[in-house]
């Protein structure tokens, strides 16, 4: 099965904000959603990106090695949404498990469950969920799909006993709602498995991407959040 194929955008050597350590991070390319404060838009289309085998990718990461073994580090793979990859995935996780290296998946969970998914998580030592937003409606608002199979994957995780982190971005007048985040709380302190919770801050970095793609960002008048906001919504969720 080293010969599957995947599709690949980038890679980032030395990441440190992916999961614990330090840690060799693939950006699979190709995603589902649709956000409106996307800041890699030039993921989305499955057809672009670099072919690479699965063996190829592991080379890469076992130059990293050391670093990883030091820090208590890994490899996480994201994207993208790596999940519309997993057959790859597995396959290169098979094989850093083998060598005992931790390895994260970053993921939306934004997919029906499978035996395919069901078996990546088998060689998934934790998940980074980002949840777009709590409440149904406003997800499809945001992002062009309910999230429905997002809370669906988070009670899988912690049902079967795999850690994650909980991520969610901060974006002024889309998911800083009181009562939004009160219900993403709750919604976290029913789960079994949750080590860590983040806010992660909307920023406009990626903005020149749309336009670069002849596309209209539609978050352009929208500002990062202010040190109070950020400061309210971990209070919020009692981080």
């Amino acid at each position: 099965m080293e010969n599957i194929i995947g599709r690949i955008h980038s890679f980032e050597t030395l990441g440190t904000v992916d999961g614990p350590g330090i840690r060799f991070v693939v950006f699979m390319q190709g995603c589902h959603l649709k956000c409106k404060y996307c800041h890699n838009r030039d993921t989305w289309d499955s057809k672009h990106g670099t072919e690479y085998s699965v063996q190829e990718v592991f080379e890469k990461a076992m130059r990293l090695k050391p670093y990883m073994e030091h820090s208590g580090g890994g490899v996480t793979v994201s994207g993208g949404e790596p999940l519309l990859q997993t057959e790859f995935i597995i396959e290169l996780f098979k094989k850093l498990k083998e060598q005992n290296i931790h390895t994260a998946l970053d993921t939306s969970g934004n997919l029906p469950m499978s035996e395919k998914i069901t078996e990546l998580l088998n060689f998934t030592d934790l998940v980074l969920l980002d949840i777009k937003h709590i409440d149904n409606e406003k997800a499809l608002h945001l992002t062009g799909l309910p999230n429905t199979h997002t809370l669906n994957f988070a009670k899988f995780l912690s049902k079967h006993g795999i850690s994650m982190w909980i991520r969610q971005v901060l974006v002024p007048g889309f998911t800083d709602n009181e009562n939004d985040l009160k219900k993403l709380k709750d919604f976290i302190n029913s789960l079994k498995t949750v080590e860590k919770v983040e806010i992660l801050p909307y920023h406009d970095l990626g903005a020149f991407k749309w336009k670069e793609l002849g596309l209209a960002y539609e978050l352009e008048n929208i500002l990062p959040p202010t040190d109070e906001q950020i400061k309210k919504a971990k209070s919020i969720l009692q981080l």
